[in-house]
């Protein structure tokens, strides 16, 4: 039977910003491992976008042997502790296990965490490929989100001497910013990045590439390739009336500002969002869960999703959703907000919304929402949060001559190499694809680093 990782009581953890799921025990994970069937042919691996040897690392903890089993694992993820918190593992490498055909799936993702977490309390550093002396030149990675953090690991380890700039005070990227303490605390953040400076990677904060330097500034200083990884932080808004009261957020704003500011640690840092009793989020990804489960943490007295789809369309995690739930977040599906109305004072006080149907499939395979006559519906608010999705930030890609964007204003590279119009300069994750999932951006990391290894190889 598969292991079930204990959880914070949703009783006592909407009220706290401690990490909600604790983690396996030893116990648990020898027994998980050992539930491994040791395939010959791997399928999990397929579903691995950072190629993880996943039947090898399990096999070595099964073993007994936690350390050779994280080693194993740091040969090709930089960042074990994150992924095993955040990456979606029920929709790669656990949906092509074997064993999920006619029962559950190995926990993989939680023996990842397992792995990392063990190595973390003993302070025991993985040991990777060693590093070879970076000699071969200086590449520059801009953005230090999870393709940026993949790709500078990568590239360390391959003899590269690399530097991430980063344009806030702390790296991390949407792994800091973007995603609550509950869910993936910054110790762990800090730890993963302090293990990629130990392996010779300098970084260099408060550097916004675009402004503070350019693309060019950058080749002037004797870089030999840049690696572009800044994400897709511009928000998205439904275009509806009233968007522009008071409490009136982007999801991304609204969480950036919790991080920064560590509202979470309130009152220790006296910088809490302002937060009325009644907040509405509108969407249902996982950016969504994230924004009503810290809204509920900072003192609101009842959080709805608001979303137009039914259950079966939404983009969020099934552990997510179900942690909402738990915590109290109530759910309005087939529900989609026509207009907010506000206070004589400016202030947001209610979401005017429409119900809807299901229709035929759009282009996104997902039913079409259909708007039902004279079924509109109010529900008062005093905080709403906008939670439907990001786009490309346009300042560095506005301020790079020559830098070919698609019709969405996503950067174009070659599917192969992931090398943009500039020679030299190479791009992955949200900031190509648009919004995805932290281990897709991993991979693209690590495919852009072995393409500028290629691509300096071949220039010699």
């Amino acid at each position: 039977m598969r292991q079930q990782m204990p959880k914070q009581d949703p009783e006592i953890r909407w009220r706290n910003f401690d990490e909600v799921a604790l983690g396996f025990t030893v116990e648990q994970a020898q027994a998980e491992a050992d539930r491994c069937l040791k395939c010959k042919k791997p399928m999990c691996v397929q579903g691995c976008p950072v190629e993880i040897e996943i039947p090898n690392f399990i096999a070595l903890l099964a073993a007994g042997q936690p350390e050779a089993a994280l080693a194993k694992i740091k040969e090709k993820n930089s960042l074990p502790a994150i992924c095993g918190r955040v990456c979606p593992q029920e929709n790669q490498c656990e949906k092509l296990c074997v064993l999920g055909k006619k029962g559950e799936p190995i926990a993989i993702g939680a023996l990842e965490r397992y792995c990392a977490d063990w190595g973390r309390k003993e302070e025991t550093e993985a040991k990777s490929t060693p590093q070879e002396t970076a000699t071969k030149g200086k590449v520059a990675v801009v953005g230090s989100g999870p393709a940026g953090l993949t790709a500078a690991a990568d590239l360390s380890l391959m003899g590269y001497k690399v530097t991430l700039f980063e344009s806030l005070h702390a790296p991390g990227g949407v792994l800091r910013y973007g995603i609550p303490e509950f869910r993936l605390p910054k110790a762990i953040v800090d730890y993963e990045v302090g293990n990629l400076v130990k392996m010779g990677v300098e970084i260099k904060k408060s550097c916004l590439i675009g402004q503070t330097l350019t693309i060019d500034d950058l080749f002037s200083q004797d870089y030999q390739a840049v690696f572009i990884g800044t994400g897709a932080g511009l928000p998205h808004f439904l275009g509806i009336p009233g968007e522009n009261l008071n409490s009136v957020y982007s999801a991304n704003e609204f969480l950036t500002r919790v991080n920064l500011m560590k509202a979470y640690l309130f009152p220790e840092y006296d910088t809490p969002i302002r937060i009325g009793k009644r907040v509405a989020v509108i969407g249902a990804g996982n950016v969504a869960m994230d924004s009503a489960r810290t809204a509920l943490r900072l003192g609101a007295e009842k959080v709805i999703i608001v979303y137009r789809r039914s259950r079966e369309e939404m983009p969020a995690r099934l552990e997510e959703i179900e942690n909402a739930e738990e915590e109290g977040v109530v759910f309005h599906l087939l529900t989609n907000p026509l207009q907010l109305l506000g206070d004589e004072s400016g202030n947001v006080k209610t979401m005017v919304c429409q119900q809807m149907s299901l229709g035929e499939p759009d282009a996104s395979g997902r039913r079409r929402p259909v708007p039902i006559l004279d079924s509109e519906v109010s529900f008062p608010v005093d905080t709403v949060v906008v939670a439907i999705g990001q786009g490309p930030n346009p300042i560095l890609l506005k301020g790079t001559a020559g830098l070919n964007l698609n019709k969405w204003g996503y950067i174009e590279v070659d599917p192969e190499t992931l090398m943009t119009s500039i020679p030299g300069v190479f791009a992955g994750g949200d900031i190509v694809t648009g919004a995805a999932t932290v281990i897709a951006a991993m991979g693209a990391g690590k495919k852009a680093a072995r393409a500028i290894g290629n691509y300096l190889a071949s220039k010699k």
